[in-house]
């Protein structure tokens, strides 16, 4: 069992600690579950991270409760009265499998090491803040993300490099409206809104291009497929509210990305564009 020093003992008994390194040990565990939670974490995983670190301290009773907005986790020791409770706020949410492998490993090697809590706190720091990819790295995998999707679903050569092209402009919006701290709904509404119109300007300017494949490879950069994928891994974890939650989130999700593109496909065809 670890001590409130940092150290690893084989007797596994209790550890006496005061309310400062309790604290140290909470905020810990509650870095950890924040990181992994917002880079699209399973609830299960999450809870089990922040529990196994906790106890890994010689802290007797943890209860943790998570929820994709939120993180409720209550401790106390055997020999004391006082419960202790932190709550962190999740304000955002993206997809980063990277970090939450990172934290992961951090976890395994915090429970079975003498790393110190400072120590560990400076490696989750290390984590949290680590750089993405470059943005021009990152244009050019969503411009090969969408102009594969569109050749997958049948499209041509002159599809590919449309989507190619639409791909990348339409991840530009979104990068440049995620800026103005502007919700994944109307960021997705938008973008695809995008991707709608220069589809169809694609398909009537030039010669064997089809805005179906080209809309559908752009559209394939937003679908919400992580947070359906977790909600389902929830449902069958038994965290009903969590699953509920991030089902809701897809199925908007869904919904404002089909209403942005297929308003603009009525309007195109209102205003005299060709029939569709």
């Amino acid at each position: 069992m670890r001590s409130s020093t940092g150290s690893v003992r084989e007797t596994g008994v209790p550890v006496q600690m005061d309310k400062k390194r309790q604290k140290s040990i909470l905020l810990l565990a509650m870095q950890a579950g924040k990181i992994m939670m917002k880079n699209g974490a399973e609830i299960y995983r999450v809870e089990d991270t922040i529990t196994r670190i906790c106890k890994a301290c010689g802290i007797d009773y943890v209860n943790v409760f998570a929820t994709p907005t939120g993180i409720f986790v209550s401790i106390d020791n055997e020999d004391e009265d006082d419960t202790v409770t932190y709550i962190k706020r999740i304000k955002s949410s993206e997809t980063d499998l990277s970090k939450i492998s990172r934290v992961n490993d951090f976890s395994r090697r915090f429970t079975t090491t003498d790393l110190s809590v400072e120590e560990g706190m400076k490696i989750l720091d290390e984590i949290d803040g680590e750089k993405k990819y470059p943005f021009l790295v990152r244009v050019l995998g969503a411009a090969l993300v969408a102009s594969c999707f569109s050749t997958m679903f049948g499209g041509s050569a002159i599809d590919f490099l449309v989507a190619f092209i639409a791909g990348m402009i339409c991840y530009t919006l979104s990068r440049f409206l995620e800026k103005f701290e502007i919700n994944f709904f109307i960021r997705g509404f938008c973008c695809c809104a995008l991707a709608a119109f220069l589809a169809l300007l694609a398909q009537s300017s030039i010669d064997g291009a089809g805005y179906g494949t080209i809309l559908t490879g752009c559209i394939m950069l937003f679908v919400p497929g992580v947070a359906l994928t977790n909600s389902i891994r929830d449902f069958l974890s038994g965290d009903m509210v969590s699953g509920l939650a991030r089902l809701v989130e897809a199925v908007l999700t869904g919904v404002a990305l089909a209403t942005g593109s297929g308003m603009v496909i009525k309007f195109w065809d209102m205003m005299g564009g060709f029939s569709l």
